[in-house]
């Protein structure tokens, strides 16, 4: 059985301690919460619409579309298994049964990415040349300089002090973390972090899900990261992966690793 996520209470969400950390530059900071969507969101200014308003807008949106569709398919919630393709779908399922399917995973492992990823996409379309979508540690990048992410990976010595090295190239691109020690996500694993990075924030979202569940609590953490690994590698549009258990970390694919 594989782990998707599942909506829950927001009341019980931690603080989003880790967003202190985020160096705003000349991005400016918004912050938008409907239910269990919290978007933390950095974005160049923007004169000819409120970035708040539209991003609300566009959560409701979407959400509305995955709720309907929730109310009429139960098993795209409940289940932690991929499922087929529904192409009378609405574009946000889509995506998620898409990612789901590559990664082997319910499809609401892909939710906070997928949602991230349409706003993102949505606001940049609108006229916002620069944007970072943040959904409880998922990412939706778009930016035109080169720029780094920190990983998080909760109690582990290495929680800070690695990040990851984006050049413009890639970018929009997707970076999304899992965690089994970390998080209200549901978790098979005990990955500090497993840390995804994949043209599709979707696949990404997803895929973390999978490669976190893949570091066995029956595993070594060494022998865990390596399986983790070597999934992500059968993973078709994984660009590239960092997994870390306690002291162990390993890393595939075009990843560029920072000391932070």
């Amino acid at each position: 059985m594989k782990a998707g996520k599942r909506l829950k209470d927001p009341q019980s969400y931690r603080r989003r301690s880790y967003r202190q950390f985020a160096d705003q530059a000349e991005l400016i900071a918004t912050q938008v919460q409907v239910q269990e969507t919290d978007l933390h969101i950095l974005a160049t200014k923007i004169t000819t619409f409120d970035l708040k308003e539209r991003a609300t807008e566009l959560v409701l949106q979407y959400r509305l579309q995955l709720e309907k569709y929730i109310v009429k398919h139960p098993l795209f919630l409940a289940t932690l298994d991929p499922l087929p393709m529904d192409f009378l779908a609405p574009p946000l399922v889509r995506e998620m049964l898409a990612a789901a399917q590559q990664a082997g995973v319910g499809p609401m492992a892909a939710v906070a990415g997928t949602i991230a990823e349409f706003v993102g996409r949505a606001l940049a379309a609108e006229g916002v040349e620069e944007i970072i979508v943040e959904n409880g540690g998922d990412l939706y990048v778009q930016r035109l300089k080169e720029c780094s992410v920190a990983i998080f990976a909760g109690q582990s010595p290495l929680s800070y002090k690695v990040g990851l090295r984006l050049s413009p190239s890639r970018m929009p691109v997707g970076v999304c973390t899992s965690s089994g020690s970390v998080g209200h996500s549901l978790s098979f694993g005990r990955a500090d972090a497993a840390v995804v990075v994949a043209r599709s924030t979707a696949l990404a979202d997803a895929a973390a899900t999978r490669l976190g569940n893949e570091v066995k609590a029956t595993l070594s953490a060494t022998a865990g990261v390596e399986r983790a690994l070597a999934k992500a590698r059968e993973i078709e549009g994984i660009e590239g992966a960092v997994v870390i258990c306690g002291e162990v970390m390993g890393a595939m694919g075009a990843v560029e690793l920072v000391q932070l």
